[in-house]
């Protein structure tokens, strides 16, 4: 009986250019280098490109937007695209590298990846801040509930309750009432002139105008944030502040927060890149004209960079794809462009600035390190981060900090350590592949 092949893997892999993440910001990248004849690798922890904002499911109707770069990517014989892969950390260079090693992880291997140029096109993640009952089955992020719709979760019938700040709360709602969901509020904390006066400047920009129009929801609401959500074994309401003293109490199924983004800077902190940049409040990866980062060879683009919607991030994705291949003149001819976006971008950074208000939300037994169980008050009383952990193990689960180190953030100031070695947990079998020697592999701390 013949006995299958197993697949002969190499452990070190080499291509030109090595993208990062395929949502809008990395297509667009790996498009615009394509034509130089570089060979070209997009890795992507999804299971399709497109990112967040093109993320696809039993339950959407892409874009033709996202459809045409989608196939776009198919016609290029020079662009490899991995899905289900993620950069679990930091590979052995080879002397002909130009830029990091970086060591990847699909389901079946591990392997180091060889390049000449890498393009960060991390995007971002929602900020979640932690408030009493925000760990009770049913609450999620205003993005989170968007995904699970998109991934077939049902929701027909169900009372939502989507509660934060700015657009997303919006798409948030169109996406739940269009599959079927009840809409009892949407909470915007920021006040009825931020929003109106944010209207007003979206003439500069007629197509976002015409998309605020078609997101505007009956039940929204401004000045009002939340409080507490209250269930036995699941959420089944809510109470809401209204104004500087008003509560409201809604019955609901579902309560989906989102209190704005944060960018995914883990990477490019590991590779040695500076933070930056008045759209993410400096928190993004810091870029120049031509996309490039502090770190020879690697590049940036998209809302790891800062935050300001798909059509800033098609433009940062070609102009670093343009550079990464040596066309500066092309990513330079884009300046124009991107400017317009930039300008977007500014806008709606300063019209939902964050409620301190939002500081107070949780009390001292609400658990802020979901992974490790550790309440605010047992952080209160540590004077850091690297204290924090040591002392509660807080941002040392599954996370690695995502979620927690945002908060503690706002919270208390508090700045996260980046990652030195490892980016995510690694299987052995990977670190024992890829590693150029057992040695070496010991010294790598995973703790």
């Amino acid at each position: 009986m013949t006995q299958p092949l197993t697949p002969q893997y190499s452990a070190h892999e080499h291509c030109d250019i090595l993208i990062i993440g395929a949502g809008p910001a990395g297509m667009a990248a790996a498009l615009a280098a394509a034509l130089s004849g570089a060979s070209i690798t997009i890795v992507d922890d999804n299971s399709q490109a497109g990112g967040q904002i093109w993320r696809d499911g039993p339950a959407v109707a892409l874009p033709a937007l996202a459809e045409h770069y989608r196939k776009a990517l198919a016609q290029h014989a020079n662009i490899r695209l991995l899905i289900g892969t993620r950069v679990v950390g930091l590979g052995d260079p080879h002397p002909q590298d130009k830029a990091p090693a970086l060591l990847l992880e699909d389901a079946d291997r591990g392997w180091t990846q060889h390049s000449h140029r890498i393009v960060l096109c991390t995007g971002a993640r929602e900020l979640l801040l932690p408030f009493p009952g925000w760990t009770l089955p049913g609450v999620t992020g205003a993005g989170g509930l968007q995904a699970l719709i998109k991934a077939g979760l049902d929701v027909r019938g169900q009372r939502i309750v989507i509660a934060g700040t700015g657009p997303l709360l919006l798409a948030a709602a169109a996406t739940a009432t269009k599959a079927g969901a009840t809409l009892v509020r949407v909470a915007e904390q920021a006040p009825w002139h931020a929003l109106a006066g944010f209207a007003a400047q979206l003439v500069r920009w007629p197509a976002k105008a015409v998309q605020a129009f078609t997101l505007l929801n009956p039940s929204l609401r401004a000045s009002i944030h939340v409080l507490e959500a209250q269930g036995s074994g699941k959420v089944q309401s809510v109470r809401l502040r209204k104004g500087l003293h008003a509560v409201e109490a809604l019955d609901c199924d579902r309560v989906a927060c989102g209190f704005g983004l944060i960018p995914n800077t883990q990477l490019g902190q590991l590779l040695g890149c500076a933070l930056g940049g008045p759209l993410s409040g400096g928190q993004g990866l810091a870029v120049d004209a031509q996309m490039r980062t502090c770190v020879p060879g690697v590049y940036a683009a998209g809302e790891c960079t800062g935050f300001g919607g798909s059509e800033r991030a098609l433009l940062q994705g070609a102009m670093a794809g343009h550079a990464a291949a040596g066309q500066v003149q092309q990513a330079q001819a884009l300046r124009p462009q991107l400017a317009r976006w930039e300008a977007f971008a500014h806008t709606l950074q300063a019209s939902f600035p964050l409620n301190n208000a939002l500081k107070t939300l949780a009390a001292p037994d609400t658990l802020v390190c979901r992974c490790e169980d550790v309440s605010y008050s047992a952080l209160a009383a540590r004077q850091g981060w690297v204290d924090a952990k040591l002392h509660t193990r807080c941002g040392m689960g599954a996370c690695q900090g995502r979620i927690c180190g945002a908060a503690t953030q706002h919270l208390f100031g508090w700045q996260t350590s980046p990652p030195r070695h490892l980016l995510a947990p690694a299987r052995i079998s990977t670190l024992a592949t890829c590693a150029p020697s057992s040695a070496e592999v010991s010294e790598i701390p995973i703790g």
